[in-house]
C-alpha cells in the first residue's frame, strides 16, 4: 500500500509544492485548504496525474473540530495518515512590537503553535504503535525567524515558530518509542505569497541580497527537505531542526 500523506495549508506554496512532490514520490495526498477551493482542486488534479489517489478537505487548523473534521475525512478518502506535514501557519502584519494588535497576536498563536500540537494529537493517534498503529513522521514547518527574532517587523510571528521548535523537540523525544520520528524545517524567506499578503512585498528582494546563495527559496527547495525527513534515509533523526534558508 501506497503511504498516506497530510499537507496542511497545501493549496499553494510550499504546501502545494509539497503535495506534488510527495506524490510523484508515491504517496497519497490529503490536500487541506482554508479557502481558496479551486487552487486546491488543481493540486489534486497534479497529484492525480502523478498516479496518486488525492483529496482536498477544507479546514481552518486553527479550529480544533475543523482538524477533527479533516482528519476524519482523510480516514475515510484514503486511510489512516503515515506522514504528518504541519505546513499552514500565517505572518500576520509587519509591524513593531508595540503597534501588535490582539487579535492579530491571537490568530498567529492559534494556527501556528495550537493548531500543529492538535494535528500532531490527531496524527498520534493514528500512528503510535502504543495504540495499535504501525508508527509515521511528523514534519512541522518552522522559520529562521525562530532563532533571528524578526525585530521590527515579526516578533509574534518568530514567538509562534520557537513554539513550533519546542513542539517538535518535545515531541520527537515523546513519541519516539511509540515509531514516530517529528522534525522541523527552519525555513528561510520563500517565494510565496505570504509576504506580500502581510503587507511586505519588498521583504524577499530584501532578504535575497543577504543571503549568502544570493536567492530565496524556491517551495520545491523546502519540499524536497520535507521528503527527505518523511523518508528513510533519515530514519534515525527525530526531534531535529534542519535549516534551509541559502546559508543565511
Amino acid at each position: 500500500m501506497r503511504p498516506i500523506v497530510l499537507v496542511t495549508g497545501a493549496s499553494h506554496g510550499i504546501g502545494a509544492a509539497t503535495a506534488r512532490l510527495f506524490a510523484a514520490e508515491g504517496y497519497d495526498v490529503c490536500i487541506n485548504y482554508l479557502a481558496d477551493a479551486t487552487a486546491a482542486s488543481r493540486v489534486v488534479e497534479d497529484c492525480t496525474a502523478a498516479g496518486a489517489r488525492a483529496v482536498a478537505v477544507q479546514g481552518d487548523v486553527g479550529k480544533l473540530e475543523d482538524i477533527k473534521a479533516m482528519f476524519s475525512a482523510c480516514d475515510d478518502a484514503l486511510g489512516r495518515v503515515t506522514c504528518l506535514v504541519n505546513n499552514a501557519g500565517i505572518i500576520g502584519h509587519a509591524c513593531r512590537i508595540e503597534e501588535l494588535e490582539p487579535g492579530v497576536l491571537e490568530r498567529t498563536f492559534r494556527v501556528n503553535v495550537f493548531g500543529v500540537i492538535h494535528c500532531i494529537q490527531e496524527a498520534a493517534k493514528r500512528m503510535s504503535t502504543r495504540t495499535g498503529g504501525k508508527g509515521g513522521t511528523i514534519v512541522n514547518m518552522s522559520s529562521l525567524a525562530a532563532h533571528l527574532g524578526s525585530p521590527n517587523e515579526y516578533v509574534h510571528y518568530a514567538a509562534s515558530k520557537g513554539a513550533v521548535e519546542s513542539i517538535s523537540v518535545g515531541a520527537g523525544k515523546e513519541l519516539a518509542p511509540e515509531g514516530i520520528r517529528v522534525n522541523a524545517i527552519r525555513v528561510g524567506t520563500t517565494n510565496t505569497r505570504i509576504h506580500t499578503e502581510g503587507g511586505n512585498p519588498e521583504r524577499p528582494a530584501r532578504i535575497a541580497a543577504l543571503t549568502p546563495m544570493g536567492r530565496i527559496a524556491e517551495p520545491e527547495d523546502i519540499a524536497r527537505a520535507t521528503l527527505w525527513l518523511a523518508s528513510p534515509g533519515s530514519g534515525f533523526v527525530t526531534g531535529t531542526m534542519i535549516t534551509v534558508s541559502g546559508g543565511l
